[in-house]
């Protein structure tokens, strides 16, 4: 043991390391079972981590603009392609 490493230093490098091969374990075995066959569930939903896509788009929201407001809307798209 080094002279200038007090215990606790490598206790906890022990510990790191002990839970880095039990993460590297439990990883290789979550990978291997869900690549080893896939099931229905599986073939169906190839990827699983995503949501699946709606079948119909979002509701759009509109408001009816008053006159005022049309014509306020008219005036500033004249000012904006004046310069085009």
């Amino acid at each position: 043991m080094p002279e200038h490493v007090s215990i606790l230093q490598l206790t906890g490098a022990a510990v790191l390391a002990l839970a880095t091969v039990a993460w590297v374990v439990g990883l290789t075995r979550v990978l291997r079972r869900s690549l080893a066959e896939p099931t229905a569930w599986h073939a169906a939903h190839p990827l699983y981590g995503l949501p699946s896509q709606r079948a119909t788009p979002p509701h759009v929201e509109s408001v009816e603009l008053t006159p005022a407001e049309r014509d306020a809307f008219a005036g500033l798209v004249r000012q904006l392609s004046d310069g085009r």
